[in-house]
């Protein structure tokens, strides 16, 4: 058994509490069958932390998430939510665990499914066997850079600004991981930014070639302007294998690919930081699909893309690669043979609420015990 480990699960706002359920059965699988121990520990955030402490995430809810070995994360937000400040909106949460958790590495695979093929808004020629990481960073960028605000000018019109900044070291340290995950796929890279018309994208693409040539001389790099990047992935996204881009890039191009794979539904992601002496780093997993509020409560919310973000924490914090595996093997044969969620309906299946969804995977998690 894997020696004990520490969870801080955070399952938000909408359908975040109902996919983190359905997680939360398969850790139940995992210690049920002494394949690891965990302490799990839960917490509000987003509007859930706003309607009962009156911000999106608590001082103690911070500190838990620094302490812990892995944070799993559902949804936040909300319409009721949209009036209230930036500094106290539902998403504001996310983007202090980012930043206090300094988890600057974005993955966001896009792969499709051989069953869900046709659910994609492109020809099954196009995206049959595709399989894309698409690397963002996410503590840096015009999310992040200063100034920003909202000003009065003289005359009494406004102006909005946000900063489009990065370092030298933000850009490398993101490249890295990249090419590290290169080289345990298929060696290639592409390197996305707008150095035409951005000096720090013109940084961005000096900083990637200078690092790939110092330290990664094995790993086929090529560069892409971002707009050029999302026509591409719309009509040939099979060229690439890892792309990586800065936070409003990545931010886009991630939906744009996940898109390609049929539901936003099925797709998680994993947050990544450095790697300290002790070879511990802070990770954060959560599903890319947002809160969902249309559907919230209604049993209707695919639960996969939960299921297998707690497949890449096991994988990428935990170091069970075995485990992550047999959770997205079960996940592939829950697609090909069972029913599915409104999100990917197929014609003769049975249409599974959530909860349903979680009972097909653990049946096939229980087959491969």
């Amino acid at each position: 058994m894997i020696a004990n480990k520490t969870i801080l699960m955070l399952p938000g706002d909408g359908i975040g509490p109902e996919v983190m359920a359905q997680a939360k059965r398969v850790l139940g699988w995992l210690q049920d069958t002494k394949r690891a121990s965990f302490t799990i520990t839960e917490d509000l955030v987003g509007g859930a932390a706003v309607d009962v402490h009156g911000v999106p995430i608590t001082e103690a809810t911070m500190e838990k998430a620094l302490s812990v070995d892995a944070v799993l994360f559902g949804a936040v937000g909300g319409p009721q939510y949209d009036k209230l400040s930036f500094d106290i909106r539902p998403e504001a949460a996310l983007l202090r665990l980012r930043k206090d958790l300094g988890v600057f590495a974005n993955l966001r695979p896009a792969k499709v499914f051989d069953a869900l093929v046709d659910s994609s808004s492109l020809k099954p020629e196009l995206v049959r066997g595709l399989d894309i990481m698409i690397v963002r960073e996410c503590i840096g960028g015009v999310y992040f850079g200063e100034p920003r605000g909202i000003e009065t000018l003289p005359d009494g019109t406004k102006r909005g600004v946000n900063t489009e900044v990065y370092t030298t070291m933000e850009i490398e340290r993101v490249g890295r991981v990249a090419f590290e995950l290169a080289r345990k796929r298929n060696n290639i890279v592409c390197s996305v930014e707008k150095a035409n018309v951005m000096e720090s994208g013109l940084l961005w693409r000096q900083t990637m070639q200078a690092l790939r040539d110092a330290e990664y001389p094995d790993v086929t790099l090529s560069h892409m302007y971002a707009d050029n990047c999302a026509m591409q992935l719309a009509k040939n996204p099979k060229q690439f294998d890892v792309i990586v881009t800065g936070n409003l890039f990545g931010d886009i191009l991630s939906d744009l690919a996940a898109m390609l794979t049929g539901s936003l539904g099925m797709l998680p992601s994993a947050t990544l930081g450095a790697v300290d002496a002790s070879g511990r780093r802070h990770a954060f997993y959560e599903p890319i699909h947002g809160s969902a509020p249309d559907i919230a409560g209604k049993g209707l919310a695919n639960p996969l893309a939960q299921i297998l973000s707690l497949a890449l924490l096991l994988r990428y914090s935990f170091d069970m690669e075995e485990d992550a595996a047999a959770i997205e093997a079960a996940v592939e044969r829950v697609l090909a043979t069972g029913g599915r969620t409104a999100d990917i309906p197929a014609e003769g299946r049975e249409r599974l609420s959530t909860a349903q969804m979680g009972d097909a995977l653990l049946a096939e998690l229980a087959k491969s015990a």
